[in-house]
């Protein structure tokens, strides 16, 4: 299976590298297009699961990429029986907080939404740092999620800003990102995080820490 665009294409330097886990062109935190760099690696590795590979290619800066993904024939398949599913969810919250969701990911932001109203939650939501800096002043949050990497103003200003803001300057800050080194901690504990969670985030780990 092949996949051709005509977009920002890939660079000759950095084509060798873009299947590298955080590899990525130039952009910074404060980002008009969303992405970490695990994508491509993530690809690579479920293929290769599979026995397969995949292979990029391009002719250089602006001229589109192609990606060709192969995969073995295999002529019977033993499919395993579904197990059923086991219903499991979170249990309700045992003091309902104001939750403020920040992510520029429309997917992350309706799922994580979704769980902390199941618990019991009210939850707001901002798609990036300033519509972030507007709802927290309206909606005063007890807890804020915040992403790093968003458009406008990335998390760690905004996590700077809240603080100096009295309607949230006493509020739980968590970093959900997916930078996750020593510095990235170090940098965002200097922000004023109270926590620092890796997507996916584990929704349990989630809970507890917001009930702590």
């Amino acid at each position: 299976m092949s996949v051709r665009d005509e977009g920002v294409g890939i660079t000759p330097d950095l084509l060798p590298h873009v299947f590298k886990v955080f590899v990525q062109g130039k952009q910074s935190l404060q980002r008009a297009q969303g992405g970490l760099g695990v994508g491509l690696t993530l690809v690579q590795r479920l293929v290769q699961l599979h026995g397969g590979e995949v292979v990029a290619s391009s002719a250089g800066a602006g001229m589109g990429s192609q990606f060709r993904v192969l995969l073995p024939c295999l002529g019977e398949v033993d499919v395993p029986v579904a197990e059923e599913p086991t219903g499991e969810q979170l249990p309700a919250a045992a003091v309902a907080r104001r939750i403020l969701v920040v992510d520029d990911n429309v997917d992350v932001v309706e799922t994580t939404t979704m769980l902390l109203s199941l618990s019991g939650h009210q939850v707001r939501s901002a798609k990036d740092g300033l519509q972030a800096l507007h709802v927290a002043t309206e909606f005063r949050p007890d807890v804020v999620l915040l992403d790093i990497g968003l458009p406008l103003m990335d998390g760690y200003e905004v996590a700077r800003r809240l603080r100096q803001t009295p309607q949230t300057a006493g509020a739980l800050l968590i970093a959900l990102t997916g930078y996750g080194q020593q510095g990235d901690r170090q940098r965002g504990k200097d922000a004023g995080f109270d926590g620092h969670m890796l997507k996916p985030v584990d929704p349990h780990a989630l809970a507890r820490m917001i009930e702590r």
